[in-house]
Order: structure tokens, then sequence, then C-alpha cells
């Protein structure tokens, strides 16, 4: 009975981590590296076991740092299921899928490069149709549904509050008579966050394995954000400028529309043209719509007064690539809200090429920014911005917004962490070093448990007492 761990330890991103029990491996998610060219390369490395040997998958939620080498994984000869939550397996179909085409992209136009070079050709990471494999490989369940999902080892998914379909995963492992309860909090989300309930409690763990994200700040006050928002909308308006923000297609991007929604009168947002650049963020809405049971009661009374998915008059779904560079001819005005969150890719590039230069534009940074990415450069203030080989100046104005945040700050991660009756082992992941050594540090003062910053391939037992 023993817990190894993979990815999101030495780095933020590539949440993995592999747990052994009455003689089955499991992966506790299979995450892409984000960040810099040279992580990214990283994901090309073998994994560190046999995906063939691998027993089963249990997936937390579905952003790509957590799902993301799914795929890899069954190309690799991985069989076995994967335990998720269904809104999870709904959201998976669009994220792999684009990850993948994604991928065949970027491989083509290296090709292209390399050819020039007279270097042989790269392969893409996986194909559209490992990913469609990896999500048909899915095994969808509900929350607070015990399940056993090999012999001696049951799992249940309570709401993580992060996205939807988010989970915490409580692990209960009978071994030879030794029974432990181990406990994944996944990526935790904000308390009191719009559309999503909050964190569900957990009483009772041996052991914890805790995301630190922000474990080492808060996040603005959500009415002191609220109020941000309305300044930089005012501001650019009377500016003659654009608003940019570069928006995860899973989570951010549905709660922009839903405070669009429900300030568009505060806003005065009659006034703008909207536009939600992103084809799989317009699927995602609707997945979002077509999952009532998971919001929390405010927004499931908001969804029963207007009838439809929540959103301003005014704002236009750009599916197409065509209609996506007609925006760029909207010199005022104009709300962009287009991927990647981390403007390491896509349609926000674009935008931010015709829009950097000018000082009447605002850029909303409304999600974290992980080392090395672009998005992380404009959070740092850097005067220039490096997009498809060239080089442009930031002459716009760049706003951080904390308070939108997916994630929980450390309030929330230690209002979570204290709900446990018992005294679990901690093991602190997912997190740069700093959040990581500051968090652990708060949870020792907070439970007086053991806790654990473990590095990439250590391994725990979880057997004794």
């Amino acid at each position: 009975m023993e817990l190894e761990f993979y990815g999101a330890t030495g780095r933020i991103t590539g949440s993995c981590h592999i747990l052994r029990s009455s003689g089955y491996t499991i992966l506790v998610d299979c995450g892409l590296i984000q960040g810099s060219a040279e992580e990214e390369a990283l994901n090309r490395d073998p994994f560190p076991f046999d995906p063939r040997a691998i027993d089963a998958v249990v997936l937390t939620h579905g952003h790509i740092d957590h799902s993301g080498r799914l795929p890899l994984l069954v190309k690799e000869g991985f069989r076995g299921p994967v335990f998720t939550q269904q809104a999870t397996r709904d959201l998976s179909l669009v994220l792999l899928q684009d990850s993948a085409r994604l991928g065949e992209q970027d491989a083509r136009y290296k090709n292209r490069q390399r050819a020039k070079q007279k270097l042989d050709p790269i392969e893409p990471l996986y194909r559209v149709e490992d990913a469609i494999e990896a999500v048909n490989s899915m095994v969808p369940l509900p929350y607070e549904a015990e399940k056993e999902i090999l012999p001696g080892i049951t799992i249940t998914f309570h709401d993580a509050g992060h996205i939807l379909g988010s989970a915490i995963v409580a692990f209960m492992l009978n071994e030879n008579g030794v029974r432990r309860r181990l406990v994944f909090s996944g990526d935790l989300g904000q308390y009191d966050t719009p559309i999503l309930n909050d964190p569900a409690l957990i009483e009772h763990a041996d052991a914890v394995v805790i995301e630190s994200t922000y474990g080492d700040r808060l996040h603005r006050e959500r009415d002191e954000t609220l109020q941000e928002i309305g300044r930089i909308l005012q501001d650019a308006w009377d500016e003659g400028g654009n608003i940019l923000i570069p928006a995860f297609a899973i989570g951010r991007s549905q709660e922009l529309l839903y405070l669009f929604a429900k300030y568009a009168r505060e806003w005065e947002l009659d006034r703008w043209q909207i536009f939600l650049d992103s084809p799989m963020a317009i699927e995602a809405s609707a997945i979002y719509w077509d999952h009532p049971e998971l919001y929390d009661e405010e927004a499931r009374l908001f969804r029963s007064n207007i009838g439809s998915m929540a959103k301003p008059q005014n704002l236009h779904f750009t599916r197409s690539a065509e209609e996506s560079r007609t925006i760029n001819d909207i010199g005022k005005g104009a709300i962009i809200i287009a991927g990647s969150g981390m403007c390491n890719g896509g349609r926000i590039l674009y935008h931010l090429k015709h829009n950097l230069g000018c000082s009447a534009c605002h850029i909303m940074i409304t999600g974290y920014q992980a080392e090395g990415t672009p998005g992380r450069r404009l959070v740092n203030g850097e005067e220039t911005m490096r997009i498809h080989g060239s080089e442009y100046r930031v002459a716009a104005r760049v706003h951080t917004l904390g308070g939108l945040s997916a994630h929980g700050d450390q309030r929330d991660l230690l209002r979570w962490a204290g709900g446990f009756k018992s005294r679990p082992r901690f093991f602190v992941v997912h997190g740069e070093d700093e959040p990581k050594v500051v968090l652990a540090e708060k949870l020792r003062e907070l439970k007086g448990s053991d806790v654990i910053i473990p590095g990439p391939g250590e391994i725990f037992d979880l057997a004794p007492a």
C-alpha cells in the first residue's frame, strides 16, 4: 500500500500520482506539463512506468494539466477504465480532442521548418483518435456514490468547486486486513464562487494529497474584484479601446459570461460588443448549461428565471477562424474573451498582435499564469512580447484580477484542510516552491500533522500506523 509522486511535484502542472494497493496500480490524473517550451518538451519523455501495467486511472477533473496525457497513455498501451465525474467526461471530449488538434497543427508547423533544415519529421504527441479512445474508456460516476473500482479499492467523488465536475477523491484501501483512507484534493475552488458549490468538507482521512497553487497568498475580495472590472470597463470605454481577456475555455469563460449577464446593466454592457472567440469555450458553455444539478443555489435560481444560457444580449459566438479575424477590424468597444488562458497559443495571440501597441487597450488577466508562459511575462510587466516569431511593444494596460481565480487561496485551502476531524498526514503538491513551503508550515500549525513536500519519484508507505 504505497503512494508514488510523479507529476506536479517539481512543478505546478502535469499532475500524475501513482497508487499501489492490493496488487493493483492506479494513476490519479495524467496531465500535460505546461509552461515554457523547454518544460512542455518534457511531455515527450517516457512515462516512469509501463502504461500497459496500469489497472485504472482516476481523473479529478478535465483541465489539461490533469487530463492531457491520457490520450498518450492510451496510445502507449493503457487499456483500463478511467473513472471520473459525468460532467468531466463530457468536458474531456471537448478538451482532449482540442488538445490533439493543436498538437497535430504544431507538428505540421514544425515539420515545415524541419524540412527546410533537412531534418526528419516529428510525430504529434497523440492524435484525435487517441483522444476519442481515452474518452471512450471513461466510466462516469456521480458525486457522493461509493464505487469499488478494483478488489479492496473503493472511491467516492466529492465536489471540489473548481470547475464543473471537478472532484475531491476519497479512496478506501483494504489490503490484508489493513484499512487506510486516502484523500486527493484535486484542484480546490474558492468558497462562494459563482455557479459552483463550495468544496465539500471531508471529516476523516489517514493521508491527504493537497494542492498548493495559491498556498502563500490571498485573493482579492470578490466585491473588490467586481468593482475593479467595472472601473476597467469604464476606463476602456472612455479611452476608446478594446478589452482583451485571455481565458481558460473551461470554467473561467463560463464564469465571465455569468457575471456579464448578472451585471449587464450595472456595467453598461449594452454599449459593448462582446465576443466569445473560442469554439472550445462555446462547446463547454453548452455543457455547463446541461448540468444544472451541479450549480449552487444562486445559479440554479438565475437559470430558472432567464430560461436560457446566461449571456448578455450583445454576445457573439465566433466559431470560425474567419469570424475571429474580422473582430480585429474593430478599433474600439469590443470585449474579446479568447484562449488560451496563459497566452501560450490560440486566438488570443492574434488579438494581442493587433492591440498590444494601443495604450487604450486593457488586458484583463483572470487566472493563474504559470512560470515561463507569455501570460506570466505580461503580468510581470515586460515591455515587449514575442508572438509568432516577432516582437510587439506592450503599451496596453495589464490588470491582474486575482479574485476570479478558479483556485482557492491560502485561506480557502486551510478552511478545507481544517474540516478534517482526524489528524492526517499531508502531502503538498501542485504548486511552485514558495507556495508549497508556506502552505506546509500553515498546515503544521493548523493540524499538528506530519506535512511532507514530496519530490518526483518519492514513494511513501501508507500502511504503517
